[in-house]
């Protein structure tokens, strides 16, 4: 949800600077800079942004750059005379010294600065304004598109290497059981005067390789697989959803990891968590 627009636009001597940022966020965070004399239409502003960005921290700026003709506080000279002949005549009078600095003083008194009053932008002028915050809006959603198109490769690969990963584990699953089976006979006999029950021990065996069976794991984490791409290629705003397969992906893999009783295995399971981790970190930049 990171992207940056920007629109300028020009009305009379004016150049009006329309600037859009966005990062990422689970709900809409806008703040709004605006000059004075727009101030009036902000909630056409917040409207406008929250309705086509959705979601996102987003910072809004609204300001303009004056031409040559520049609109500036002016001194009134003849208020600032009668402040520093009253200030002088109370200092002969009273014994207390003049300030060191008289201008500084007199520039802070009532009425010496002559404030310019905030104008309120006319509609024509509102106008111009309006289109120029769709099209900085625009220019924002085209990075975003961007940052998608860059995101949504990302995610195949990573998803698809996941399922390699995934059906690299076959190898080891298929002789991991016999070695299972194999270890816990060779154990059995080692241990002088002891008679066991074959058909028991047949029983128990069956018991604890079920317990170490992964086909539903990996059954579950293949369909998270297809389901998250399926997703992806579906509407906008599902960033939630697709954050919602990717921890189902995580609980089957941690269960892949405590079933697997192999170190090639664990190995694996530990590629894949990095895979997934990736995908974690960048879905919350999806919509």
């Amino acid at each position: 949800m990171t992207g940056y627009g920007k629109a300028v636009a020009l009305f009379q001597d004016k150049k009006i600077c329309v600037e859009v940022r966005s990062l990422n966020g689970k709900a809409m965070d806008l703040s709004t800079r605006m000059a004075p004399q727009f101030k009036a239409h902000e909630m056409e502003v917040r409207a406008m942004v929250t309705s086509r960005l959705e979601r996102g921290k987003v910072d809004f700026s609204l300001y303009t750059e004056q031409g040559e003709k520049v609109d500036t506080p002016s001194i009134n000279i003849a208020v600032m005379q009668a402040y520093a002949q009253q200030l002088q005549a109370a200092s002969e009078a009273t014994g207390v010294a003049m300030p060191e600095n008289l201008m500084e003083t007199l520039l802070r008194l009532p009425d010496v600065v002559a404030r310019k009053e905030v104008y309120e932008a006319s509609d024509e002028e509102w106008d111009v304004v309006r289109e120029a915050v769709s099209r900085a809006i625009d220019e924002l959603m085209d990075f975003r598109r961007q940052e998608g198109e860059a995101l949504s490769n990302k995610f195949r690969a990573n998803i698809e290497r996941i399922g390699e990963l995934l059906r690299s584990v076959e190898p080891y699953e298929k002789g991991r059981v016999e070695r299972i089976r194999t270890r816990i006979v060779d154990n059995l006999q080692k241990i002088v005067g002891v008679d066991y029950d074959n058909n028991r021990l047949e029983q128990e065996l069956i018991y604890y390789i079920e317990k170490l069976d992964i086909n539903e794991e990996k059954q579950r984490l293949t369909n998270h697989l297809k389901y998250f791409i399926e997703i992806m290629e579906g509407n906008i705003g599902q960033g939630k959803k697709l954050g919602f397969i990717a921890q189902e992906m995580g609980r089957e893999i941690n269960t892949l990891g405590s079933k697997s009783n192999n170190a090639e295995m664990q190995n694996i399971v530990v590629m894949m968590k990095d895979e997934l981790e990736q995908i974690k970190e960048q879905v919350l930049n999806v919509m």
